[in-house]
């Protein structure tokens, strides 16, 4: 891809941690040129997050390097007035403003919601929070843990016995970066039309409900109470996770051709004509008998064993892999998602020496005219572009230097 379907759009990008930093990261991956403005010694909390002790001592942790290839970092101390004016000759060059802090904080700074609309009156800006700017839980801390247990996702996953869990890893803050990144993209377009900004409130609370789907769904127009299933498809049977030989395989199928064909390649004819399994209402009742059927048979092959055996089937079934199984997989690299980028350096020449394999991250879900979408540089070191930024905003070396000494930068 030449240029990115966001090219010429600044993003000042204020966020921490994960939702914020996952939006920034989609909009870096468009084209869009997205300064990250943090906190001049510390920066985002995630550059101290991550499975690598000896990365988030140097401010590079793993949670950072993830969501932050192809951004510019800038360190700005919004509690000094130099600061501030800085700040303000970013917001006048820049499109979007995103952040996540807890409602409230960035007025208390001075730049509230009417003071960026009289700066700036054409800045989209992008508020993400854990519950939205207003309501009575709107001042309530939150991670994605919590909301996945004030969502309701924690207590329709697991078993009966098991339930609530975590799902395993961070969804609800992906819904919400997702969420932001969308509507962004979005608010850019009535700018370029009209001239106009939006305020933009994505609550995490809000994104993780409209996208359990058939879940919600369920309950609002049909009454219907969740609750956890672990591998079933509360749509369907069989629509699940199953025993073989050697692992679990998953089948979904839905349609009654499919349970059809599956009955045949698995030999089992009589469950075809099975009173308890003839309907999918039939089959969704007895589930569990008929999973204890199936899974006679198929104990009698490994996972991969089906797989070859039902592809050409039209059955929907694969085997149930490891993560890094599935970034190894071939069609991943195929479709180019993982990128390899230089890790940056902040540490001793040790250091650098003894680090010479590549940053490897994933990059954007979507292909563009038929190319992966990579970003287009590593993560930035903490406060790394704060002299070319400044440059660009007009000020020279000497306004630079004094700037350093009052800490404003």
């Amino acid at each position: 891809m030449a240029e990115g379907l966001l090219a010429g759009v600044t993003v000042l990008d204020m966020t921490n941690v994960l939702a914020g930093p996952f939006a920034g990261y989609q909009l870096a991956l468009m084209g869009a040129d997205v300064i990250k403005v943090e906190v001049p010694g510390t920066g985002d909390l995630a550059r101290q997050l991550g499975a690598d002790p000896d990365l988030s001592r140097e401010n590079l942790g793993v949670s950072f390097l993830a969501q932050n290839a192809g951004k510019r970092s800038v360190t700005v101390n919004l509690k000094s007035e130099a600061g501030k004016e800085v700040f303000t000759r970013l917001l006048d060059r820049a499109d979007v403003l995103l952040e996540n802090f807890r409602p409230g904080v960035l007025e208390r700074l001075g730049f509230g919601r009417q003071r960026l609309h009289e700066l700036k009156p054409g800045l989209v800006y992008c508020a993400v929070s854990g519950f939205g700017a207003t309501g009575p839980l709107a001042q309530r801390p939150a991670y994605d843990q919590v909301i996945q247990g004030m969502s309701g996702i924690m207590s329709i996953t697991g078993t009966p016995e098991s339930a609530p869990l975590r799902v395993g890893f961070p969804v609800c803050d992906s819904f919400g970066g997702l969420a932001a990144a969308f509507a962004v993209a979005s608010a850019l377009l009535r700018q370029r039309r009209t001239g106009e900004g939006a305020y933009l409130d994505v609550s995490m609370l809000d994104a993780a409900l409209t996208a359990m789907g058939w879940v919600v769904s369920d309950h609002l127009v049909a009454g219907r109470e969740p609750g956890p299933m672990g591998n079933e498809n509360v749509t369907s049977a069989p629509s699940g996770t199953f025993r073989t030989a050697d692992g679990a395989l998953n089948i979904a199928a839905n349609k009654q051709e499919q349970f059809e064909t599956l009955c045949r390649v698995l030999e089992r004819e009589e469950l075809r004509t099975d009173p308890r399994f003839a309907t999918r209402d039939d089959r969704k009742r007895n589930r569990h008998a008929l999973r204890a059927e199936l899974e006679i048979t198929l104990k009698s092959r490994t996972a991969q064993e089906w797989d070859e055996i039902l592809l050409p089937t039209g059955v929907p079934a694969a085997p149930v892999v490891t993560v890094p199984q599935a970034l190894r997989s071939a069609q991943i690299a195929h479709r180019g998602l993982v990128t390899e980028l230089p890790l940056p350096q902040a540490g001793t020449e040790a250091d650098e020496q003894a680090r010479q394999d590549p940053l490897r991250v994933v990059g954007l879900p979507t292909q563009i005219d038929g190319a992966a979408v990579r970003p287009a540089g590593p993560p930035p070191l903490l406060g790394e572009h704060t002299a070319e930024v400044l440059r660009d905003l007009g000020y020279d070396d000497a306004g630079i230097a004094r700037l350093r000494e009052e800490r404003a930068v």
